[in-house]
């Protein structure tokens, strides 16, 4: 007798050497080998923060004569439209404590005006909007070296923050002391992406200039580094998508919950209607 393969077997083969397949999307940075060490530099060259409106720039003076920094350095005096303490920005906003670090109480913030100048002390109204942390250092090393001799000046952006939301185990609001924060840097500190997030549709918006960009990063190809969107700037959104499988989960539990609230509405019409016939024959 001849023996034939059942059909369900080789069916049930397939969906088996099917599913034990990782799906192309989940994994991160395929094709990681295709990176030359150009690319790897072109990425490193994207990199540079500059200052701008609303920043927060906490400055420290320091000289071998400390007495005579310390007009520049005011621990004691915080007009509140030109600077405050760092201690009442961090009481006023809500801050990752992961993200930051220690910092002296005392030390004093400046905000970066609408036009982009600062109130230094002694030195007035100082134009920084644009320009790098070392070029602002080097701006008032120069302007306070006609007080002092060879002052030095230490700056740091104090509310560098980004916005994540979507499909992230922790969304919300995160704040950084250190500049050179990636998306990767972001994701991590929202607890990475839930199994729901879309890999390969990771949005970013940035305001420059006053004017809104975006643009999508795929999380799943290596083409990600090379993004000038990798690296993040003040104040960036980052928005996860939910994949599709989410989104006909949604869309199903929705449609679910619309039909048995229609199911529900029926039957207390019906039920009511029923109830007033009853009423009515037991009357007449």
């Amino acid at each position: 007798m001849k023996w034939t393969f059942p059909p369900f077997l080789l069916v049930a083969g397939l969906v088996l050497i099917v599913g034990c397949r990782t799906p192309k999307h989940i994994p991160y940075f395929q094709g990681m080998d295709r990176m030359t060490p150009d690319g790897w530099q072109a990425v490193d060259r994207q990199y540079g923060i500059l200052i701008g409106p609303d920043d927060r720039l906490a400055i420290t003076v320091s000289a071998w004569d400390q007495d005579a920094v310390a007009p520049f350095n005011p621990s004691g005096y915080s007009p509140a439209s030109t600077y405050s303490t760092l201690s009442d920005r961090q009481s006023n906003q809500s801050v990752s404590g992961a993200a930051i670090q220690e910092v002296s109480s005392s030390m004093i913030t400046y905000q970066v005006d609408a036009r982009g100048y600062i109130q230094f002390p002694v030195v007035g109204a100082v134009h920084v909007a644009g320009l790098t942390r070392q070029q602002v250092a080097d701006k008032l090393q120069l302007e306070i070296s006609r007080y002092i001799e060879e002052p030095l000046v230490h700056i740091q952006i104090v509310n560098f923050k980004v916005n994540v939301m979507g499909e992230v185990v922790y969304p919300g609001v995160i704040t950084f002391l250190n500049e050179r924060i990636s998306i990767l840097d972001a994701l991590a500190m929202a607890g990475d992406l839930t199994i729901n997030g879309n890999r390969q549709r990771v949005l970013v918006i940035r305001e420059v200039d006053g004017h809104k960009e975006h643009t999508y990063l795929d999380l799943s190809d290596v083409s990600v580094f090379s993004s000038p969107f990798f690296y993040l700037k003040q104040n960036d959104v980052i928005y996860v998508e939910p994949n599709s499988a989410k989104i006909q989960d949604s869309y199903y539990s929705q449609t679910r919950q619309y039909n048995i609230s229609l199911f529900s509405s029926i039957i207390s019409a019906v039920n009511i209607a029923a109830t007033l016939i009853l009423a009515i024959s037991n009357r007449f």
